[in-house]
């Protein structure tokens, strides 16, 4: 850039110079030199309209050929116009091979911009979603109109906090047979991309296993309760033979014992089949932890030092049964897995993330190899150790289904030899605080 100034200063020094020594041979310097000045803000002004009409045009064409500074521009936009080139073809050879492996994806992608506007679909997303080539900027809400879908949109488009971070399934659009999961991934400021996958045969297969287990479990219920009966007729009737009360005693127990994994599977049917969020009960988080301790002191019978301790009490919008389930769960388990004598402290406390209710038990510990694996059906940390404690192996995973209907969540901590706490997490627009409500 000084190069250029230096030379177009020169050149401005030479005209002056020339039309100087001119002006003087003729008698008119002043004349002379006015005149070369002229010509040459005219000659500057013509190069930069013709520059000016060249950007103008769109830049078509090579840009304006010329000598002194405006040449040099000419040739530095003539060179950043190949270079722009060169990239944008590089870019759209990237484009095209972008789409044409997303293409050959069973998955769909949907590109979206502008705060939800359709911007590019594969041909998969196209089909699932039965979008057109004329649908191209219109709202991704108006071809998939689930309430539920429309809030997980708004909320992750918008950047908003809280909410279900999992993918949405609800039925595809127009074909209620068919259903599908779609993620929203936000990315630069108003993009995002939707991948949406044909999980119809998963979500059957589900629905098969969840229909199997609950019409075994219902159909069981009669027969257990009618062995059950008649053992307990026996056993009280004084008329059995002696040599028949362990065996009994051992049937009676067994049933016990399995009706208890009808009733929970049961709850764990009806769990996952109704409708999520569905309570609307104020629970008192006081009360709740004092019935569930009650509870706890009942099924240990003073072998355990049981503890209630609050921070502030609160009310939680949710199913009252449900959320008794799952806290009683919790003691539960603290009950049967800690030796006699030991402490078992329930807790309660608020903070800016919400509500915690913890349970704290001073056990045999978890070794943190089974913890992602604790909230699964029949999972055992120690197989010998549950059945003998009476445990039907469903009781965390009960735990899991009601805190996911209540927007909840569970941590463990563990410390093998040293006990366990488990806690549950309530987002604070579940609370509200009992002085305020």
């Amino acid at each position: 850039m000084l190069d250029r100034s230096i030379g177009e200063f020169s050149r401005f020094i030479v005209i002056a110079l020339g039309t100087t020594i001119f002006g003087f041979s003729t008698g008119h310097w002043w004349l002379a030199l006015c005149s070369g000045l002229t010509v040459y803000l005219f000659w500057l002004l013509w190069q930069q309209n013709q520059f000016d009409r060249w950007l103008s045009n769109g830049r078509r064409g090579p840009a304006p050929t010329s000598f002194g500074v405006w040449g040099d521009i000419s040739d530095d936009f003539y060179r950043m116009q190949r270079r722009h080139r060169k990239e944008k073809q590089k870019l759209h050879s990237m484009l095209r091979r972008v789409q044409d492996s997303t293409s050959a994806l069973r998955e769909g992608i949907v590109a979206l911009e502008d705060e939800g506007n359709l911007a590019w679909w594969n041909p998969a997303a196209g089909q699932m979603l039965r979008l057109q080539t004329d649908d191209a900027g219109q709202p991704l809400v108006n071809f998939v109109r689930d309430p539920r879908f429309v809030e997980h949109i708004y909320q992750r488009m918008s950047g908003r906090r809280g909410g279900s971070q999992e993918p949405i399934t609800l039925p595809a659009p127009g074909d209620d047979s068919r259903i599908l999961q779609m993620e929203v991934t936000r990315f630069g400021q108003d993009e995002a991309l939707v991948i949406v996958r044909d999980v119809t045969r998963l979500h059957n297969l589900e629905q098969m296993r969840r229909d199997f287990v609950a019409n075994v479990s219902h159909e069981l219920r009669t027969p257990l309760t009618v062995i059950a009966g008649y053992l307990e007729t026996l056993q009280l009737s004084g008329q059995a033979p002696r040599n028949w009360e362990r065996p009994l005693g051992q049937m009676s127990e067994q049933t016990v014992r399995m009706t208890s994994l009808v009733n929970d599977l049961l709850l764990l049917a009806r769990l996952e089949t109704s409708e999520r969020d569905s309570g609307r009960d104020k629970v008192s988080v006081r009360e709740l932890m004092e019935r569930v301790a009650g509870e706890a002191r009942s099924l240990s019978g003073k072998r355990h030092d049981i503890s209630v301790h609050f921070d502030e009490d609160c009310t939680i919008t949710g199913d009252a049964g449900e959320l008794h389930s799952a806290f009683a769960n919790l003691a539960f388990n603290a009950v049967k897995y800690s030796p006699d004598g030991g402490p078992i402290e329930l807790r309660w406390q608020v903070d800016a993330a919400g509500g915690h209710f913890s349970v704290k038990d001073s056990g045999i510990g978890i070794d943190s190899l089974h913890i992602p694996r604790l909230t699964e059906r029949f999972y055992r940390v120690d197989a010998g150790r549950s059945r003998e404690s009476g445990g039907t192996g469903l009781g965390l995973a009960i735990v899991k289904h009601v805190l996911l209907r209540h927007s909840a969540n569970m941590s463990v901590t563990s410390v093998p030899g040293r006990g366990s706490t488990f806690t549950l997490n309530f987002p604070s627009q579940k609370l509200t605080a009992v002085s305020s409500a």
